[in-house]
């Protein structure tokens, strides 16, 4: 959120900077600045543009790429790989679109003017997230995911009209060249490729094509995000990488520490690593720079109120604060009317008529746009004063519509629960320790999910280190994306009727990726249980409303992954290592005695 935040206040920095610069009496400098030529030349063949394009059409390539990146990731390992979430983002994207180009399009229906529609449909995620930080809910995690959901659409779509809707001419050699590079990507991927430099080489060379193709760059930029690819890390590669550590910490030589490093290196995803490496450059350079390139419009001698008399101007504002509150908001509301899906868990409509007031920031994908759109200097400066004018407009509308959700509606904090919903039960749940100990752990686990299985070797840790102080107590939570973890639940709840559930709860996490039926009986037998009345048992409805009540239990507090932990009541947020987990239940103790001892 800090990110976010100080990315918000470097964007309007840099657009007051400019506005100031051009309106100034040595505004012919800002403009001499972006008009100078910069020619990059390798063996002979070289690329030249002057500052601005080299900014508009090179640096924001790696905005582009990193939201590509994000929208991979997401489908992938993230929030959308449940479809059924993306209904309700989806449509309320789809109205946060066609709703502004109407408006738009009211006032702007004829002429050089009617091309602007574009400039009303993206919304600028950095800065929309950025205000989120600002002046949305203390705590908006839930309300963040929906948004950056819904935006992820928005510029989707906002590249592909650049490069429909904005794109005069095509030059069919270069496009070939985009597509084999693309395809280039796509074959990395294919044989799980892992180094970053070959990646890299292909958008290069993606990104010189497409420049070279009439097309805009963001293209090449959002095409190959989406093709870099994301995996979650393979409990394999982590413990290849842990025994090359080991090997290392012994010997520490330079070859050692280099195959070490890539051992690493290769557990976090490509996607990923370019993620972590290009989010700050991108919020703190890229997208200011951007905006210091495009925001400088001269107001001196009359432009201001021209523009506030030019239809462009009053189009981009209704779009974009009108039509985005309103298209949003009818959107998701006519989603969760339907039954296509639901809101996110902690996020009310109060929430959602605040966030879509804020989507009317367009600022960096607007703006980009306006320059595209309008060849009239005149039309492009009032198109950019409309952009400057919905900024303000939309943060203080935002604003409004959270304190009056939090005020009438008492819709407060967007985010998931952090209180264990229901109370621990000794006659149902399954413990380790003493039933009054002092302290309670509770972990919601899938026995398929491999880091559920390092986990358990931390808990062990825990459980060595406090003793009887401790209570441990487990709950299932078997995810849609392990097609096993429903049987393996099931299976420990059976052993659990011939008191065996800790010896096979051991047991499946030593083998999670042998959890087939079959699997499951010889443990039973391994186990000296009775098989055949443990397979009845895997058929009970009683057992498969424990799992269900369990995961029900589970989306109450707010746990949607594994393993998560419960620190006595509350959700453990960070890493869950022995060491923090142990610092975690400490501090817990402590609170919890000095409560005793105020209460005696």
């Amino acid at each position: 959120m800090r990110t976010e935040a100080g990315s918000a206040g470097l964007l309007v920095a840099a657009a007051v900077l400019a506005l100031a610069w051009a309106s100034s009496p040595w505004s012919a400098g800002y403009t001499r600045l972006w008009e100078l030529p910069l020619v990059v030349q390798l063996d002979g063949h070289g690329l030249s543009m002057d500052l601005h394009g080299w900014v508009s059409d090179g640096l924001m390539v790696v905005f582009f790429f990193l939201i590509g990146l994000e929208v991979r990731r997401e489908l992938a390992v993230g929030e959308l790989t449940d479809r059924r979430r993306i209904r309700v983002p989806l449509l309320a994207g789809v109205g946060g679109m066609v709703v502004p180009a109407l408006l738009y399009l009211a006032l702007n229906h004829e002429g050089e003017a009617a091309r602007g529609w574009g400039v009303v449909i993206g919304t600028d995620t950095a800065f929309l997230l950025g205000m989120l930080a600002l002046v949305g809910p203390a705590v908006s995690t839930q309300l963040r995911v929906f948004l950056l959901t819904l935006t992820v659409i928005d510029d989707v779509v906002a590249v592909t009209v650049i490069g429909v809707a904005y794109t005069d001419s095509l030059h069919a050699g270069a496009l070939v060249a985009v597509a084999a590079a693309l395809a280039g990507i796509v074959v990395l991927d294919r044989r799980s490729a892992w180094r970053s430099g070959p990646y890299i080489a292909l958008v290069v060379v993606a990104w010189l094509a497409t420049v070279y193709s009439g097309l805009h760059a963001s293209i090449a930029g959002m095409l190959a995000g989406l093709l870099i690819p994301a995996t979650e890390p393979q409990r394999s590669q982590v413990e290849a990488a842990a025994q090359q550590f080991h090997v290392f910490r012994q010997s520490p030589l330079p070859g050692l520490q280099r195959r070490t490093r890539a051992h690493l290196t290769r557990t976090i995803s490509v996607n990923e690593r370019f993620q972590a490496s290009l989010h700050g450059v991108t919020s703190y350079v890229v997208v200011p720079l951007f905006a210091f390139a495009n925001a400088g419009v001269d107001l001196r001698g009359g432009v201001l109120a021209e523009a506030m008399g030019s239809p462009v101007t009053w189009g981009v504002v209704l779009g974009l604060v009108v039509g985005k509150t309103l298209g949003i908001s009818a959107g998701a509301y006519a989603a969760t009317r339907l039954g296509l899906g639901r809101l996110p868990q902690g996020v009310g409509s109060g929430h959602v008529v605040g966030g879509a007031a804020l989507s009317g920031i367009g600022f960096t994908v607007a703006l980009l746009i306006v320059h595209l759109a309008f060849d009239d200097e005149a039309l492009r400066r009032d198109a950019v004063v409309g952009v400057l004018l919905s900024v303000v407009i939309a943060s203080v509308l935002g604003r409004v519509a959270f304190a009056l959700a939090a005020r009438y509606l008492g819709q407060r904090d967007a985010a998931l629960p952090t209180t264990l919903s229901r109370p621990v039960d000794p006659e149902r749940d399954h413990l380790r320790g003493p039933a009054d100990a002092e302290v309670t752990l509770v972990e919601y686990l899938d026995f398929e999910c491999p880091f559920c299985a390092r986990a358990t070797g931390a808990a062990r840790q825990v459980r060595e280190h406090f003793g009887d102080r401790l209570r441990y107590v487990v709950r299932n939570l078997p995810l849609d994306v392990h097609p096993h973890a429903e049987l393996a639940a099931l299976a420990a709840e059976a052993a659990g009727r011939q008191d065996r559930y800790w010896e096979m709860h051991d047991t499946l996490f030593a083998h999670h990726d042998e959890l087939e039926l079959e699997d499951l009986a010889g443990y039973a037998a391994t186990l000296g249980l009775d098989v055949e009345q443990f397979l009845r048992d895997l058929q009970e409805d009683d057992l498969a409303d424990h799992v269900a009540q369990d995961k029900e239990s589970a989306g109450e507090s707010g746990a949607r992954s594994t393993p998560t932990f419960f620190v006595g009541e509350r959700r453990h947020e960070g890493p869950w290592d022995a060491a923090t987990l142990i610092a975690a239940l400490e501090a817990e103790a402590s609170r919890s005695g000095r409560g005793a001892r105020s209460r005696r």
